[in-house]
């Protein structure tokens, strides 16, 4: 029996850029293969794992940090949330009990395009993994989590990386030598799914082809890599293939994102899926001068200054 207790960051991503294809008819989910510069930002979910006697049972707590700067109802049931699935799916793959104690306090938003589930999922597998001396190499872990979602391996693997496919192809990049952004939560998230569905009714509604996406995905993934080669000093326009089918599936997003536009004149950017919107600054007082100017001004939005996630840590 262990009697040993983890506590874990688990850190939200952004996408500095993202190019999405035409939906693959061969993948039984009918998902969209991606290319992506992601990178791990200092804004974390905190988890405290406690392994239990044999003889109990496992107890899941998820609740808001008291330092969360938006919150929702937690309205989902516990044993869908991605974390204590990452540990039933390590039971089950171990096929033993490994029963724990987990207390998941959120301070990413949910439905945000940060990745909080995943990275959660990420944290429960490497720390149960640590906790119970399960000795499953990060290939094997990685492997597991292609069950859980596709950017958990990201959280998994390390940050930065150059995501492709389905999210399982990645390439680790060199941190950038400076990195400070604000990130800017509106009082709604965005749900994926629905933001996929507006992606390809807007292909639709332009009358492309699936070549036509893919020609356009082939010549944002090469963007994108060539920007990840140059670092952050060789964007100067951050694309992101969801920005606008986010637009038109909430409205009021594209109104939040012209309105911080007038305001702090320069780029709004969007990462995943959304909601979340956030700014590239030049240095750390920058991003808190004007994550204070957005919380100040603009209405109905939470603005916070944050900067590169350097490294996994448990």
């Amino acid at each position: 029996m262990c009697s040993d207790s983890l506590v874990i960051q688990s850190p939200a991503k952004i996408n500095l850029a993202l190019a999405v294809g035409p939906s693959d008819a061969n993948d039984s989910a009918g998902r969209h293969p991606i290319c992506s510069w992601m990178l791990g930002v200092n804004l974390y979910d905190e988890l405290t794992i406690t392994a239990l006697p044999e003889d109990r049972f496992s107890r899941y707590a998820v609740l808001w940090h008291i330092e969360a700067a938006r919150r929702s109802d937690i309205d989902w049931s516990i044993t869908s949330d991605l974390a204590v699935r990452a540990h039933l799916l390590l039971e089950e793959y171990t096929e033993r009990r490994l029963p724990v104690q987990l207390k998941l306090e959120k301070r990413i938003p949910v439905g945000a395009g940060l990745g909080g589930g995943s990275s959660n999922a990420a944290a429960m597998l490497r720390g149960c993994n640590d906790l119970f001396k399960l000795g499953l190499s990060l290939e094997v872990l990685c492997d597991l989590s292609k069950q859980l979602g596709s950017d958990v391996a990201f959280f998994l693997e390390g940050m930065p990386a150059l995501v492709r496919g389905f999210g399982e192809r990645l390439d680790r990049l060199t941190h950038p030598e400076r990195a400070d952004f604000v990130l800017i939560f509106p009082e709604f998230g965005c749900n994926t799914a629905k933001v996929y569905q507006a992606f390809d009714a807007l292909a639709r509604e332009g009358e492309m082809t699936e070549s036509d996406l893919m020609e356009r995905f082939e010549s944002g993934g090469q963007a994108i890599t060539d920007w990840s080669e140059r670092g952050l000093a060789g964007i100067s326009q951050p694309m992101n293939d969801l920005m606008w089918p986010a637009f038109h599936a909430e409205p009021e997003l594209r109104r939040l994102w012209a309105e911080i536009g007038e305001l702090v004149e320069i780029p709004v950017h969007l990462t995943g899926s959304g909601s979340t919107l956030f700014l590239i600054c030049d240095s750390e007082i920058h991003a808190q001068f004007t994550a204070r100017a957005v919380n100040e001004r603009i209405g109905g939005v939470s603005a916070i200054a944050v900067c590169v996630h350097d490294s996994i840590k448990s």
